[in-house]
């Protein structure tokens, strides 16, 4: 069925989809009411379990590039699958994170808090990014137009990468800096 759609209609809906998906996300993070009901253990957390979901992307993500460099298929294919897989629960649990709670103001100062702002900006950029590009990645390789995939894996594999790494560090800095301002 996949194999019947041409690359440029792929590509104009995995560009529709990415787009839906992006400003819905924007409008549900910034700019919609949250319950206000995160006093709940499991709510509290999420961001934890948040990070260590981008840990195990960021983990088999290279494992998955480290599989194919090494000609092992099967392997890149399962960690590619289950890195998805990773970041999609992610995702459910940072929405869900977020109904709750809302937005966590970083109450760093100094030197850090450029730092943050620098890691927190290229995150949500890269993050817009790797949408479209996880997407037509997986296309290209579940339709075997494996030098499609290849070509734009190399862009894919850092950018998801990135966004699983600085994921990490945002929630190391904030969980850092909330504490103290708490303290």
């Amino acid at each position: 069925m996949l194999n019947n759609i041409s690359d440029k209609s792929a590509v104009r809906f995995i560009l529709g989809l990415s787009t839906a998906i992006v400003v819905s996300l924007v409008w549900y993070i910034y700019f919609r009411q949250t319950s206000g009901h995160s006093d709940h253990d499991i709510i509290k957390s999420l961001p934890f379990v948040n990070a260590c979901l981008n840990g195990l992307s960021a983990t088999l993500i290279t494992i998955g590039v480290y599989s194919i460099k090494k000609k092992k298929t099967k392997a890149h294919t399962t960690c590619m699958i289950l890195a998805t897989l990773s970041s999609a629960l992610f995702l459910v649990g940072y929405l869900f994170y977020h109904y709750y709670h809302g937005d966590t103001k970083f109450p760093g100062q100094g030197f850090i808090r450029p730092v943050y702002f620098f890691i927190l900006i290229t995150h949500i950029i890269t993050s817009i990014v790797v949408v479209p590009l996880v997407f037509l990645t997986l296309f290209f390789a579940a339709t075997k137009r494996f030098e499609k995939h290849r070509k734009i894996a190399t862009w894919t594999y850092p950018v998801w990468l990135y966004v699983s790494v600085t994921g990490i560090l945002v929630y190391y800095l904030l969980k850092t800096y909330v504490a103290q301002a708490m303290a």
